[in-house]
């Protein structure tokens, strides 16, 4: 059997499962549906736009479903037919009916190297707190929380330079390696091996609150600059300055120097600086 055999429904929402989700259909995927989040009100005028896995599967005639909660609504599923849904992003709990509902059961894609950053926001987590690796954890789906049996792992290196958009990138050409390498494997095989996650090591990655956006003054120099590049280019960190906020999207260390009492904003040699209590931003 080939890719083209296998009747795949993908569940995914924002831009990064929308690149993924391209590629694979490029890679001579057979998906009968795309089961996305709803469309949501854009920019201040709020038009309406679809969402960005929406556009792909117009693009390629797909069929596009988007139930408000899908745990009151998936009995349409089954007259898809799938012989296995594949996630990435979607944005709700998927319930244990329909993950029983296809042959070949349901797989994830994960943002992390699971059991570490299990949750909504495991890019922003990593880059928050200065990892140097992350990846891509394919496996399948229980009725809890990132928490199924791992089939396979794409390492992601994470760069100095990278923020929350660039590892995305990577994050998203990952995914699509990972199911290259190991989906066929998989769905024509009965001797496919899973590592089961322990328990131990779980981390969790909350979803990013709107008051955690603000740059807290109390950081480290590294912290802080972490702290931007993980929610850069979107939503954007801020520093609050006479209670206006002040969005910063690319940000360094400077130097270790500390001579300005903390949060004191220098300008030097076309450099704009920001004293942080161990070094200059």
């Amino acid at each position: 059997m080939n890719k083209q055999d296998y009747r795949i429904v993908y569940m995914g929402t924002p831009e990064i499962s929308a690149k993924t989700f391209e590629s694979l259909i490029k890679q001579g995927w057979k998906f009968v549906a795309l089961i996305a989040q709803e469309d949501k009100p854009v920019g201040r005028k709020k038009i309406l736009q679809d969402v960005p896995t929406k556009v792909v599967a117009k693009k390629y005639n797909i069929p596009v479903y988007q139930p408000h909660k899908i745990r009151l609504d998936y009995e349409f599923i089954k007259d898809l037919k799938p012989d296995l849904i594949l996630t990435f992003a979607y944005g709700q709990i998927v319930p244990q009916g329909l993950l029983d509902i296809p042959s070949k059961k349901c797989l994830n894609l994960h943002g992390s190297i699971l059991p570490s950053y299990r949750g909504a926001a495991p890019i922003q987590r990593a880059i928050m707190d200065g990892e140097k690796e992350t990846g891509i954890s394919l496996m399948f789906m229980v009725d809890k929380m990132d928490a199924g049996p791992v089939l396979a792992v794409e390492y992601v290196l994470i760069d100095d330079n990278d923020n929350y958009t660039s590892l995305c990138d990577k994050m998203s050409e990952a995914a699509t390696r990972v199911v290259e390498k190991h989906l066929l494997n998989y769905l024509e095989s009965s001797n496919y091996q899973a590592m089961e996650q322990d328990e131990k090591y779980v981390t969790f990655a909350n979803k990013i609150l709107p008051e955690e956006e603000h740059i807290s003054l109390d950081k480290s120099a590294e912290e802080q600059v972490n702290h931007i590049r993980a929610l850069s280019y979107t939503p954007g960190a801020y520093y609050l300055l006479d209670n206006l906020k002040f969005k910063v999207y690319k940000a360094k260390v400077f130097s270790d120097k500390v001579s300005k009492q903390v949060g004191t904003i220098i300008y030097q040699d076309k450099h704009l600086l920001v004293q942080a209590k161990d070094g200059l931003i």
